[in-house]
């Protein structure tokens, strides 16, 4: 239960992050937002503010928003909707209701037979169930429609709709969200490192000694410098580590300084079987010291993301030169088998998960794959080359194209993770 929820919460922090990116830069753009959604399926609570309707959903899996303008904003009214009209005092429509969910008081009864809503701004409709007159009402610019789940949004006229924005206004909202994740994974890897009680340090200085332990019954203590072992002479803890592995079950002599006097201790490391190999190595059980002052934990949260980032771009530049391989990849069952493998290591670890988490997905979210924010990126280079933008058309069909692609990427990486965890 606990993983389950660390991964709700998790999975949840990620995508609210990346989309509050979208959400900032389009109102900073003019674009109208018309939902800001916390989770997803039915709609357990809403508000609005500022043309924007805030919402959060039962399903406690992400969240989304809802551009003016963008392909995934359909709210066209269907001819022979029914509606009640809300209107002011000189007869133009404030609200259309079209939700049986919600009662409009003092409003007029409408069938819907068609309307204008991007440009004219305009219904047309019959009144009360009266089918002899057509009548036509004029729309106010901010009107609001109640959809028929009975959330209430904002009309979406062309001047404040996504491709009315400026080019580079379009390309700063696109790339807000993968930005967000990347400072997401800055602070959540300073988080760590303060939580953590320091950035580990790759000197061969040991710094906690953990009980019972083979390192613990040779004698060993933190702050302990390490100078040679079984005779060779190592400056780093990497050295130090692979060196032990080599001697499991075996005594092996460590020349160590210890408060400027030089010791010589005999250790025999526990024999361990570690994940993916078949040769049990050697384990002292130590820690590096760790560097614990504040400039250094902050200094952690970019080197830590760039050391990251570093390792994706490896991986991606592996499905080039060395071929595709879904092993490479993890969908929700193997971010939900990690999650459960990091919440064993408690609170301090999960952080960890979530930096690393948060910028995997503002990597793979640049992909210049039609429906990621990487091919919106492309589409808009492409329209500045041009000179003018790609017809709707092309662009729809182009993003359809797209989100098959994920989908079938998706299913066959979930698949995979299915074999890999759980059989």
């Amino acid at each position: 239960m606990a993983a389950i929820i660390a991964f709700i919460i998790i999975f949840g922090i990620l995508v609210v992050v990346h989309e509050f990116g979208h959400f900032y830069m389009a109102k900073r753009a003019g674009i109208l937002v018309r939902e800001f959604s916390i989770g997803m399926g039915p709609k357990l609570f809403a508000t609005r503010k500022n043309g924007t309707t805030y919402t959060i959903r039962w399903l406690p899996l992400g969240g989304y928003v809802r551009m003016a303008g963008m392909a995934d904003d359909e709210s066209e009214i269907e001819p022979g909707t029914q509606a009640t009209l809300l209107l002011d005092e000189q007869g133009i429509v404030q609200k259309i209701n079209t939700s049986s969910k919600v009662t409009t008081l003092n409003g007029v009864p409408f069938q819907i037979a068609k309307t204008d809503l991007q440009k004219a701004l305009w219904l047309e409709g019959y009144e009360s169930g009266d089918e002899s007159e057509l009548k036509r009402y004029s729309v106010d610019h901010d009107a609001t429609i109640i959809e028929a789940d009975g959330t209430e949004v904002q009309i979406a006229p062309v001047d404040v709709q996504f491709q009315s924005a400026s080019l580079i206004n379009r390309m700063l909202t696109n790339f807000a969200g993968p930005f967000n994740n990347f400072i997401l994974a800055i602070v959540a890897f300073a988080l760590f490192a303060f939580l953590n009680g320091g950035v580990p340090q790759n000197k061969a200085i040991i710094g906690t000694v953990m009980p019972n332990s083979a390192a613990q019954k040779a004698g060993l203590k933190p702050n302990d410098h390490i100078v040679k072992v079984a005779g060779q002479k190592v400056t780093t803890f990497t050295d130090f580590s692979q060196i032990i592995t080599k001697y499991p079950n075996h005594a092996v002599s460590l020349q160590i300084s210890r408060a400027t006097k030089m010791k010589t201790l005999q250790v025999t490391p526990k024999a361990v079987k570690t994940d993916g190999q078949k040769q049990k190595v050697g384990q002292l059980g130590v820690t590096a010291a760790l560097n614990q002052h504040v400039g250094a934990k902050l200094q952690y949260g970019f080197t830590q993301a760039w050391t990251n980032a570093s390792q994706i771009f490896k991986i991606l530049g592996s499905f080039l030169t060395g071929g595709f391989s879904l092993n490479k990849l993890a969908g929700p069952v193997g971010m939900y088998s990690m999650t459960t493998q990091f919440a064993s290591q408690g609170f301090t670890m999960l952080v960890y998960f979530l930096a690393f988490l948060s910028i995997n997905l503002g990597i793979m979210n640049l992909i210049p794959i039609p429906a990621l924010d990487g091919g919106k990126l492309v589409i808009n280079v492409i329209e500045a080359l041009r000179g003018k933008p790609i017809s709707p058309e092309k662009e729809g069909i182009v993003t359809l194209v797209g989100v098959g692609i994920m989908v079938v990427l998706m299913v066959l990486v979930t698949w995979n993770d299915i074999q890999r965890f759980f059989f």
